[in-house]
């Protein structure tokens, strides 16, 4: 949660950086060096910005099959890498589903249905 609060404040600070530089020349002739600074600038930040938002979608998926005990948490993480949107649809809808209680042993979250926890195995 830190990561995202210090993404999301990146990204504004630097789209203001880029608004006030501009506005400063505003009254100047048109800078042609800016504007390519400010679209190229701003380009990267989106690209920044998709990045991190798959990056976070992949342990999301890694961590939530985890803790429901399916097998190969790994395998759904790169179906989600390779097919984008549709992969996440597709764990959506195939992950199982039911109440999450606490494990008494490790105090990890764990389907009820679940004889193991996956976490400590018993």
């Amino acid at each position: 949660m830190k990561k995202l609060k210090f993404l999301t404040s990146f990204i504004i600070s630097f789209f203001y950086q880029t608004g006030l530089a501009a506005a400063q020349y505003r009254n100047s002739p048109p800078n042609p060096d800016l504007a390519c600074a400010a679209c190229g600038g701003t380009f990267l930040a989106i690209a920044g910005a998709i990045i991190a938002i798959n990056i976070a979608i992949l342990v999301w998926v890694a961590k939530d099959a985890k803790r429901r005990g399916m097998e190969h948490p790994v395998v759904w993480m790169l179906l989600v890498f390779c097919t984008g949107i549709i992969g996440l649809i597709i764990y959506w809808l195939t992950r199982p589903t039911g109440e999450m209680v606490t494990c008494p042993n490790c105090n990890n979250k764990k389907l009820k249905v679940l004889v193991k926890c996956p976490h400590c195995g018993i």
